[in-house]
């Protein structure tokens, strides 16, 4: 009865792909590279692999101290870019002060209901679209961790059942 089974599950190729033998998948970096290949550079890096990056980089940390004060010059003569880059690594960016916000709010009421509050809360002025941004995140991780909270429950429930 085996022998039925495994000839009724038998697929049956056809011809033009009956001589067919899939090439052997490459390396992920050169598609020419397989296993056990010979290397196609022996004698490894060169000796002054990396040297040009090494020059420009000493070059540019010794003459940093004049790139710097020339900057501030052209910064001071009214180049605007120059004055924002200047500025830009000194002082970091301003963000948006979010400050505290006060509205009514209740957490136990559902999803739609606290982000339907928060919109109103956004409508009368009383917290930023920023804010409430930030606030409506912050509903849907809640509703995420409610959904991951009743699906727990369920299965226990589930596997109440099942034992009993």
């Amino acid at each position: 009865m085996d022998q039925q089974n495994d000839q009724e599950t038998e697929v049956e190729q056809p011809d033009w792909l009956k001589n067919y033998t899939p090439a052997p998948s490459p390396s992920r970096g050169n598609p020419n590279w397989h296993k056990g290949m010979r290397s196609p550079n022996p004698s490894g890096k060169p000796a002054d692999f990396g040297v040009a990056r090494t020059k420009i980089t000493k070059l540019l940390l010794e003459n940093a101290g004049g790139i710097l004060e020339r900057q501030i010059e052209k910064a001071l003569e009214g180049d605007s870019a120059a004055a924002q880059l200047i500025l830009s690594r000194v002082i970091a960016p301003l963000k948006s002060d979010s400050g505290r916000v006060k509205f009514d709010f209740d957490a136990s009421l559902p999803i739609s209901a606290q982000v339907e509050k928060v919109l109103e809360a956004v409508a009368t002025g009383k917290v930023s679209p920023e804010v409430a941004q930030q606030i409506v995140g912050a509903i849907g991780t809640l509703s995420s961790v409610r959904a991951t909270e009743e699906l727990e429950q369920r299965i226990v429930q589930l596997e109440a059942k099942a034992v009993n």
